[in-house]
């Protein structure tokens, strides 16, 4: 029983020190199909999913999402926690028990001395030191010493992954806010076109796109290091990461199929690089092995109506789609190259993608701050004064777009 019980304290032991070392230290894509926060994160999604999905009501089911990336979390420290006090617990054992307890448990056999075992390996990982159970071998004083040494470096890895994470998560989320202004909420490929259609849109467009390049390249390298991020829901229930990714791949797409000059260029440059990062975070997630991966061959993002509404969309910035078969082939070859990657994706974490158009509003702010700025051009005033009415109305619904 000894022999059983070193062997399953070194199990314990080594499979969390092995998937810490890979979840928190390395900064690669951690490996291996039964790492203790894979089989955390499959056991406890899942279930997860399904529950939310019972709720009807959108904005419930959005906030049952969002408490899943955080409580996963703290979670999976808890459960390496345990499973360090089980390992340490398992090699007491494995020494036969070696302590003097006040409660005067060393006489004692079986489950009463396992659980002494224990006592001991929680309060030293966790530092206590109460001193009310004495080891009285040389091999238990020293597996003290070395679970309290442990116990410490699991306390400083936490306090030091927690920032990390976090401002990996700021970071990707500034972009996508600022993405809420040029192509709309949520965002769409059309909108954020036509949002740039104006003498000048195409210099600023490039450099749009040569920023989500780059936070593109941060999106890759930050949750491929720490996955569990891609659980984390943005603020507002009608935004995510994996939308905007996509809004600017068909961006993208659109561009590079009908567009030629800088801006096409750009969107060659910004499409690999999100798409790469799109395939590798479904990797992660072994997307390409699930059922759901095999459904989206049955999926269209652009459905023919969708795309003659696209048509008239891109018409209005001067881009011809409808009038250019060759065009719309492009477009069709390259939509193939991300979006069952993106449908996959989408499923797993219960994020929809964006439509291709977006959905016409009875109150679209975009809209009614561009005719305000045509007016002040054309030096009109209505209402009369330095604030006119028409303004004041606008600000009384300028968040309406926003889901708070």
């Amino acid at each position: 029983m000894h022999v059983l019980a070193l062997i399953a304290g070194c199990a314990c032991c080594f499979a969390v020190f092995l998937d810490a070392f890979q979840t928190i230290i390395l900064p690669r894509r951690a490996t291996g199909r039964f790492r203790i926060t894979r089989v955390f994160l499959i056991a406890t999604w899942r279930p997860w999913k399904a529950f939310a999905a019972q709720t009807s009501n959108n904005k419930t089911r959005e906030q049952i999402y969002s408490v899943y990336g955080p409580l996963s979390l703290i979670l999976l420290l808890l459960l390496w926690a345990m499973l360090l006090i089980l390992g340490f617990a398992l090699f007491y054992s494995a020494l036969g028990t070696p302590f003097t307890d006040v409660m005067g448990v060393h006489t004692a056999t079986g489950l009463t001395q396992f659980r002494t075992a224990l006592y001991v390996s929680g309060t030293t990982m966790f530092t206590l030191g109460l001193g009310d159970v004495v080891p009285h071998s040389m091999g238990a004083r020293t597996l003290i010493i070395c679970e309290s040494g442990v116990g410490l470096g699991f306390v400083a890895l936490v306090i030091g992954y927690l920032p990390v994470l976090y401002q990996a998560f700021s970071r990707r989320e500034v972009n996508i806010a600022l993405l809420d202004a040029r192509a709309g909420s949520p965002p769409t490929a059309a909108e954020l076109l036509r949002r740039h259609g104006f003498e000048g849109g195409e210099e600023a467009l490039t450099v749009l796109l040569a920023e989500w390049e780059r936070w593109s390249a941060e999106i890759l390298e930050s949750h491929i290091s720490y996955p569990i991020l891609c659980y984390y829901r943005s603020q507002h229930d009608n935004q995510s990461w994996l939308s905007a990714l996509v809004a600017i791949l068909d961006t993208c797409a659109l561009l590079i199929s009908v567009l030629e000059g800088p801006a096409s260029r750009q969107a060659q440059l910004t499409f690999v690089m999100a798409r790469h990062a799109l395939i590798d975070l479904g990797n992660v997630f072994h997307i390409q092995e699930q059922r759901v991966w095999a459904d989206q061959a049955e999926r269209e993002r652009l459905p023919q109506k969708d795309f003659d509404r696209l048509c008239d969309v891109l018409g209005e910035v001067r881009l011809r789609l409808c009038g250019d078969k060759a065009s719309a082939d492009r477009l069709h070859t390259i939509r193939q190259l991300y979006e069952p990657y993106a449908g996959a994706l989408s499923d797993y974490l219960g994020m929809p993608l964006p439509a291709w158009v977006p959905v016409v509003k009875d109150k679209d702010q975009w809209k009614l701050l561009s005719k305000l700025r045509t007016e002040a051009e054309a030096g009109g005033r209505p209402g009369g004064g330095p604030i006119s009415g028409r303004a004041v109305r606008a600000a009384a619904f300028l968040h309406d777009e926003h889901d708070h």
